[in-house]
């Protein structure tokens, strides 16, 4: 009998030799630089791709790109959320060979992909792992930081405005190029400049004393401080993160909170429960937000991620503009942008997703 190694070892065979017999012109050589700075030799055409990402996943949707998705990252449902399906009904059907950080190899190599998309952050043993069997691995960052730092969860961010806003186009590009879809990228890069553009220009006296403090309630007292999108998404709707003395995604304490003293919570669309526990928490009632009733679920399209998100640029930054000034935002209509959007990158209608 076969050992388990033997057995590994003639799936890679397998995998590579049957995509040199009968795949060939998708395995002529392309090489593309990952965002954590390292050299990745894919085919010219890619025609199969797992991805081990949240973000990439989600992106991909967007591009219109998920022929081409053959295995997704088992945690899938619980990062994007459960009523994501609606929007890429074929995520349950799809193999989850793993994960952000881990990987079943003998899965993988059943589907045979041509890339596999990783997490900025997946352990080094685990893209070895997959390097081993073959696959070329494309890791996704969404943010411009020296690679030292680029494969961190919790990079040091110099500048986080340009860092995440190059990050992002880069990001964008990487996956449209090695999905085949370059035009809609540029299409979605585009909208965020357009709608970042009028934020900044109607909230551009804003003085820095006059921000609303703002707190991001995530699940287990977790909230993002600097070097993440969401204090930037914050920012740049004229809010002030009162979590900006952490760094990353950090677990913090019910007195920290109490000590900001926040004077308006938003909770993320795929953790609805948060609400309903601040609500019935006895140690939450003094904070201000939760005294005047502004403690709100954001809508999917506002993406509050530690990562950028085209849709939270493009619209999740406008909507929350609009619920801290609403007398500066009062001709935009947020369900008819909404709109706009989801037909042109999810190919729905945003009010029928809903």
């Amino acid at each position: 009998m076969l050992s388990r190694r033997h057995l590994l070892f003639l799936a890679k065979i397998s995998v590579l030799f049957g995509g040199l017999l009968f795949s060939a012109p998708a395995w002529a050589d392309h090489v593309v630089t990952d965002q954590i700075g390292r050299q990745v030799h894919i085919p010219d055409t890619v025609n199969r791709v797992v991805i081990l990402q949240h973000q990439t996943l989600n992106i991909a949707v967007q591009l219109d790109a998920m022929d081409k998705v053959v295995g997704v990252l088992d945690e899938w449902k619980k990062q994007l959320g459960a009523n994501y399906v609606r929007l890429a009904p074929q995520l349950p059907k799809l193999p989850m060979p793993g994960g952000l950080t881990k990987v079943n190899i003998e899965e993988l190599l059943k589907l045979k992909p041509d890339v596999v998309f990783v997490t900025n952050y997946a352990p080094a043993d685990m893209v070895k792992q997959i390097e081993e069997a073959g696959l070329p691995v494309v890791a996704i960052s969404l943010l411009d930081v020296p690679p030292e730092e680029a494969v961190k969860l919790n990079p040091s961010v110099k500048d986080e405005p340009a860092a995440i806003d190059a990050g992002f186009a880069i990001g964008v590009r990487l996956i449209a190029e090695v999905l085949g879809r370059k035009d809609k990228g540029e299409e979605m890069i585009a909208v965020t400049k357009k709608a970042r553009k009028l934020i900044a220009d109607r909230l551009a006296d804003i003085p820095e004393d006059k921000r609303l403090p703002v707190y991001m309630a995530n699940p287990d007292l977790t909230t993002y401080g600097r070097g993440k999108y969401t204090g930037l998404m914050m920012e740049r709707a004229g809010a002030r993160n009162v979590a900006n003395s952490i760094s990353g995604f950090k677990q913090v304490t019910m007195e920290d909170v109490l000590k900001w003293d926040p004077t308006v919570i938003f909770v993320q669309e795929r953790y609805p429960n948060v609400i309903d526990d601040i609500k019935k928490s006895p140690s939450w009632q003094t904070i201000d937000a939760v005294k005047s009733g502004r403690i709100y679920l954001m809508p999917e399209y506002a993406k509050a991620w530690g990562y950028p998100m085209p849709e939270a640029m493009a619209l999740g930054e406008l909507w929350m503009a609009k619920e801290l000034y609403p007398e500066w935002f009062k001709d935009i209509d947020m369900q008819k942008e909404a709109n706009v959007y989801y037909k042109e990158f999810y190919r729905i209608d945003y009010r029928a997703a809903q």
